[in-house]
């Protein structure tokens, strides 16, 4: 059986429960099922502005006018996939390492059914237990990593050292990505501290601020991150906060000087075959935007990361047939 939105012509595209794009409200791990999307309603990890636990809720009530067809890529994404909205996950507010434990328990059967999850945050501390699960699939993983800032800290008190600004540090030390085959673009605003871009590129990140992304056109963006991953299991995250505030005004560290939603979705576009393995989308805080338009962006850019997958199905079974057609032909010959 395959699971796809539950949409039809002549019914209200807002009725209903709000799922994901109307995708199935399904948690059995059992069935045929390509992608998830799940909400990991989340804060504790945030350093200023709180309320990104309500982040899920808020995109999936802005979905509800995504179609299952994309124009630029002309393709049906339920043609070549089969989704569910897997609903949320269990967390602990305010008790970091419990909830980081939790994420990591409940995500590890999802990976080892082979479905891609796509999260829906919650703060981008999320990604750490998301990516403690993948590794345990995958090995170490290459990241792409859309954001303001580089999430690279590292706190002074070993009792205290997790936060949505000390994410990928600590992934690297624990093995869970490979950094000399990541890439984190979009960096820029004020810092504590002179040079501590640096250390993220000192493990081995290749980090592009927001001016080297404006330096490239899209396409050359997408071929360097193309290179830099290659054919490698990828893990891709995205930060609300790498749009600028006037697209994504209701997050919690927003920085002036990002991107435009259209910009974000040709970048997202441009990747198209490689090879993910897991998605997350976070800080979206919908509280301080009562025009909800943060969520919609959001929204939309969930629909980017399925579909890529939707692409590289596509792709793949072309050049199966394809392969299986020059084979036949030889064989004739």
């Amino acid at each position: 059986m395959k699971y796809r939105p539950q949409i039809e012509m002549g019914k209200p595209l807002y009725s209903g429960i709000h799922t994901f794009m109307h995708l199935p409200y399904v948690q059995n791990l059992e069935v045929d099922v390509d992608f998830a999307v799940i909400g990991v309603p989340f804060d504790t990890g945030v350093s200023y502005g709180i309320g990104a636990r309500f982040g899920p809720s808020a995109i999936r009530s802005m979905s509800q006018r995504i179609r299952p067809i994309s124009p630029v890529h002309q393709i049906d994404i339920s043609e070549y996939l089969s989704g569910v909205d897997y609903g949320d996950l269990i967390v602990h507010p305010g008790y970091i390492e419990q909830s980081y434990q939790a994420i990591e328990d409940q995500l590890t059967p999802v990976f080892g059914a082979g479905i891609v999850p796509i999260l829906l945050g919650g703060d981008h501390s999320i990604s750490l237990p998301h990516l403690r699960a993948a590794a345990k699939k995958h090995g170490p993983v290459c990241l792409v990593h859309f954001d303001s800032h580089s999430d690279t800290g590292r706190s002074k008190h070993p009792e205290r050292m997790w936060s949505h600004g000390a994410v990928f540090s600590y992934a690297v030390d624990e093995g869970l990505i490979d950094p000399y085959h990541s890439i984190q673009m979009g960096m820029r605003g004020t810092t504590y501290r002179a040079g501590g871009l640096e250390e993220a590129r000192a493990m081995g990140f290749e980090v592009l601020t927001t001016d080297d992304v404006r330096d490239l056109t899209i396409p050359e963006l997408c071929r360097k991150v193309k290179e830099r991953v290659g054919d490698r299991p990828v893990f891709l995250t995205f930060d609300i906060d790498f749009l600028d505030p006037v697209y994504a005004p209701g997050t919690g560290t927003p920085e002036v000087g990002g991107f435009t939603t259209y910009e974000a979705q040709k970048m997202l576009r441009g990747l198209a075959g490689i090879d993910f393995i897991g998605f997350d989308l976070v800080e979206v805080l919908p509280d301080r935007d009562p025009s909800q338009v943060t969520a919609l962006n959001a929204a939309n850019i969930g629909f980017e990361f399925i579909s890529l997958l939707a692409v590289k199905r596509r792709d793949n079974s072309e050049l199966v047939t394809k392969v299986e057609g020059d084979v036949s032909y030889e064989k004739m010959v």
